[in-house]
């Protein structure tokens, strides 16, 4: 292995070893607490052009398998880890990590003293980051480039904030998930038929609907909302995905059509970012953000507490003390509540509106890779799907209260 190092926009550096492929790379660099699940982490498109630091310090130790990829792709812009597996071992692995990451041209580096980087972003923020390795490196004449050469070539990376990245992630063509029955074959007539807008979405999320026999069709994020019309769906899905919710405009719009419409909306991650941001809420960036499977998050409304996985690094300001009318355009939206909390921070977890038939979280509760504790949000989609079809017109806080319980 080669030479590598780490370069922070704030001059601290880390030395170690090339991991994966050798070169240059540029991100927002964040950090993962999860103990497992790095390559759902790795082809998440939620980390389109960040650089991650896995704190758990062996990686790679059952290798890379050709079933729990999350998307087409690894997304990552750079990986860090502490000690790599020299080999990988369970019988289902085709592959070693580092070959992967080197056959998708990952820039890599490994021997780094993630704990001590890990201290330095929480106290210091998430900020951008350059690993070079190799030719990169060096200068033509073969001397070692300098530090502040290196932190210069760093800062010229574009910065999270501002940043429209949807776009970057999402399908081309839309496409189906047919509804499956409780053997797993095709249903002939779905439960209902969602439009779920392809931000960055995971391969799972559309599984879970499809596993609760609803046929989900995954749109661009360029589709309009005629195009969403088109499928004639029960409900609206928004997913995760990367970038500032706040540069999201067409998106919004989107959103606001179908909130117009009253057609049930459910959204997760960047899409409760979205639904807060069409609300009328602003959103806010975190300071090193939620990245793992093991954040504590209470919904506010059944006072059960789940272990949830997490990917954000912007956060929805609502207020949390009691319920509120939607600030957008007067007040259009009527009524709305934090549904969720997390018990580290604080930080919004969760929305529903009380007047419409919509509602959204900050987490993946498809647990890919996580818990299940949230499983059930695809469940009170359903509910609230099939209720407002059925005319019963129930609202968002009315399907939360029927389903709290389960």
């Amino acid at each position: 292995m080669s030479d590598a190092i780490l370069v922070l926009e704030d001059g601290r550096t880390f030395t170690g070893r090339a991991y994966g492929a050798t070169g240059r790379t540029l991100g927002e660099i964040v950090f993962n607490t999860g103990m497992t699940g790095y390559q759902e982490t790795l082809t998440d498109p939620s980390y389109h052009r960040q650089v991650v630091v896995m704190t758990a310090p062996h990686i790679g130790n059952t290798g890379v398998n050709d079933e729990d990829p999350e998307s087409r792709r690894i997304w990552v812009a750079g990986y860090v880890v502490r000690d790599p597996a020299r080999r990988p071992s369970s019988w289902r692995s085709r592959r070693s990590l580092d070959e992967e990451l080197a056959a998708q041209g990952v820039v890599g580096i490994s021997d780094v003293d993630t704990r001590a980087l890990t201290r330095h972003l929480r106290e210091r923020g998430v900020m951008r980051a350059g690993i070079f390795s190799g030719d990169a490196l060096v200068r033509p004449e073969g001397e070692r480039r300098p530090v502040d050469e290196l932190v210069d070539e760093v800062l010229t990376a574009p910065a999270m904030t501002g940043a429209d990245l949807a776009g970057e992630v999402s399908v081309d063509a839309a496409y189906v998930v047919p509804a499956l029955g409780p053997d797993g074959a095709p249903l002939d007539e779905p439960r209902a038929r969602v439009a779920a807008v392809d931000l960055g979405i995971k391969a799972m999320t559309p599984q879970r609907m499809a596993e609760r026999g609803v046929e989900v069709h995954v749109l661009p994020a360029t589709s309009t909302i005629a195009d969403v019309l088109a499928v004639q769906p029960d409900g609206v899905f928004f997913s995760n995905g990367p970038g500032d919710p706040a540069a999201a405009r067409h998106e919004i719009d989107v959103l606001r059509g179908v909130l117009d419409r009253r057609i049930p909306f459910f959204g997760i991650c960047y899409g409760n970012q979205l639904f807060g941001r069409a609300l009328g809420f602003g959103t806010y960036k975190l300071q090193y953000g939620h990245r793992g499977v093991n954040q504590p998050v209470m919904d506010r409304t059944t006072g059960k507490v789940e272990i949830t996985a997490h990917n954000h690094g912007f956060a929805v300001d609502a207020p949390l003390d009691a319920e509120t009318v939607a600030p957008f355009d007067g007040g259009r939206y009527g009524r709305v509540r934090v549904s969720h909390v997390d018990l580290n921070d604080d930080v919004v977890e969760g929305l529903e509106a009380l007047d419409l038939p919509a509602f959204s979280v900050q987490y993946h509760p498809e647990a890919a890779a996580g818990p299940h504790d949230a499983a059930y949000l695809f469940d009170r989609f359903l509910d609230l799907m099939t209720s407002h079809r059925d005319g019963a017109g129930t609202t968002g806080g009315d399907a939360t209260n029927q389903k709290g319980a389960a």
